[in-house]
């Protein structure tokens, strides 16, 4: 009796596609419920308000948009006691300076000082131009801040509450004030919908899914690392500076509240940009999401699994890739309102078509982080190695980038 290899073959991989199908529903799942459970979380004080410890700011910034102001003046605003706010930029022409320096003369009781220049660790920018201000920061506790995060009045103490003595780094997860324009409500629907998926359900379960856009970390346990500096070899530092708090023993776990983007820059293009970084980025520090990754997305996902489907259980490839689509888009809906807390703050016509977009366009990105064999950021390009290490390639000048 003859053994039909291919057809025992054929039927292994479209088990193991049904089988991934069901895991990315249990993600789906996850990420919902710990969505529910976990965001804005009332939180109950456990310290007295006078015994809170300090807390240092620090904010790199280059360069100034239209909403930068109003983004660093929510930093002069906190509730919390003690903070000081450690601003720094590259150079003495960069014109956040003046901003800074506005807001500054504006809010004299809060403890805020500027630092001018580099002190070069490695080919990471935003970590050279952090070093200066870590290196005389007060406290033991460091929040690290992007230029363009904006804080409601109570995020630093959320975020302390959550640092417990076993904890060394709390995070924020990542998500988008609300603005103007297509472009706007385009990045606030990947971030409420796939950035969120992923954030939500992966600190639910203790992987690493760290995001330097916004954190907290203890510094002593930084400093045993190496500090600040060690991490100026890698781009992706946040990842690494997690993985070594990790290493030591200590919990990173997500805030309560979201870290609120709010950059003027709102362009589809130069977002695109930075999700084909981000692609470059983790595909050579985990090799496995170069399969894995791609089957993550509702369509490629959806169009293997229907046939897979077909072909074990005779289901319409159709009939099962239109009801895969449908039920991915209403638990991508039940999560963005989980993430944003409230009604949409768009219209249900703009949610569809940016969703779509974003399903559709996802495979491109995907492929484009894979031909790409360099990185552009911030008007410099890097050569990745693998492991997540970067050298600058100075063969291309005058990049101009997002």
């Amino acid at each position: 009796m003859s053994v039909d290899y291919f057809a025992i073959g054929a039927t292994v991989i479209a088990s193991a596609f049904l089988i991934g199908w069901l895991c990315q529903w249990a993600i789906h799942i996850v990420s919902i419920c710990f969505g529910l459970c976990h965001l804005y979380k009332k939180l109950e004080p456990v310290i007295p308000k006078e015994k809170l410890p300090g807390i240092s700011i620090i904010k790199p910034l280059t360069g100034v948009d239209i909403n930068l102001k109003s983004n660093l003046e929510t930093f002069f605003t906190q509730t919390y006691p003690v903070y000081e706010l450690l601003f720094s930029v590259q150079d003495d022409n960069d014109p956040a300076i003046l901003v800074v320096k506005s807001l500054i003369d504006s809010y004299p009781k809060v403890d805020a000082k500027l630092f001018i220049g580099l002190k070069n660790v490695g080919p990471n920018g935003k970590i050279n131009n952090m070093v200066r201000p870590y290196e005389a920061a007060q406290y033991d506790n460091i929040v690290i801040s992007d230029t363009g995060i904006k804080m409601t009045p109570t995020t630093l103490y959320e975020m302390y509450h959550l640092l417990k003595p076993d904890v060394g780094l709390v995070i924020q997860m990542p998500y988008c004030a609300t603005r103007k324009g297509f472009g706007a409500v385009y990045q606030q629907v990947y971030f409420g919908t796939m950035q969120a998926r992923n954030c939500l359900s992966a600190n639910a379960v203790g992987i690493n899914c760290s995001t330097g856009m916004s954190s907290l970390l203890r510094r002593d346990v930084l400093d045993k690392a190496g500090g600040l500096a060690e991490f100026g070899k890698y781009l992706a530092e946040d990842h690494f500076m997690a993985e070594a708090i990790r290493a030591q023993n200590y919990k990173v776990v997500l805030a309560t509240t979201p870290a609120l983007q709010n950059s003027g820059n709102c362009s589809i293009s130069e977002f695109h940009n930075r999700l084909v970084r981000w692609a470059q980025l983790r595909m050579t520090m985990v090799p496995t999401l170069i399969f894995l990754e791609p089957l993550g997305e509702s369509v490629v996902l959806g169009t293997f699994t229907a046939l897979a489907a077909n072909f074990i259980f005779d289901i319409s490839p159709l009939a099962f890739f239109l009801g895969h689509f449908l039920l991915w888009f209403l638990s991508d809906y039940i999560l963005f309102r989980i993430v944003e807390n409230g009604p949409m703050p768009f219209s249900k016509f703009e949610y569809v078509v940016a969703w779509l977009l974003r399903e559709f366009l996802s495979p491109y990105i995907i492929l484009m982080g894979h031909l790409k064999d360099h990185v552009v950021w911030r008007n410099r390009r890097y050569k990745i190695k693998w492991g997540g290490k970067v050298v600058v390639d100075n063969s291309l000048e005058n990049v101009s980038v997002s």
